[in-house]
């Protein structure tokens, strides 16, 4: 298990670490997230990812689109929550519109892509990405690490 750090660069060192030393088939994410889709409670997977805080739509890009960049939206299956991140904890509705928001999972969704290791990524939604986003988060950062303990387990099991 390692600590990525907070947010894409650092997600991103430390996913490239990672794969040079151990050269793994699978990398696992599990981070708290904010979310946009009031439905959604608890441990979730997210399958989709997307850059939220990629603007350069003044030179003609669309939101989220990396100029001169032919890898968009990252797609790890179809079952799961789109994913939206960047280097901002969210307090508003970002342009981008997604279930999720965060701060490091496509630097690692983009990697594992790259480098074609299989990615899997699971958010514990720690606030609704509002006003109140950061009191809530502090409430309940600590409490996802058991569901995601047991999702690991009952996964090795099954």
């Amino acid at each position: 298990m390692h600590y990525s750090g907070v947010g894409k660069i650092n997600a991103a060192i430390k996913t490239l670490e990672i794969i040079k030393d151990y050269s793994p088939s699978l990398i696992i994410n599990y981070g708290t997230a904010g979310s946009l889709n009031k439905k959604l409670k608890g441990l979730v997977e997210a399958t989709r990812f997307l850059q939220r805080d990629m603007d350069a739509t003044p030179l003609g890009f669309k939101i989220g689109q990396t100029p001169f960049d032919d890898i968009g939206e990252i797609n790890f299956g179809n079952t799961g929550y789109s994913c939206g991140t960047g280097d901002s904890f969210v307090t508003q509705t970002p342009k981008l519109k997604t279930d999720l928001v965060d701060m490091e999972a496509y630097a690692i969704a983009k990697i594992c892509y790259i480098k074609d290791v299989k990615f899997k990524c699971f958010k514990y939604i720690s606030d609704n990405a509002d006003a109140g986003a950061s009191e809530e988060w502090v409430e309940n950062i600590s409490m996802g690490k058991k569901l995601f303990i047991e999702k690991i387990k009952n996964s090795m099991v099954n």
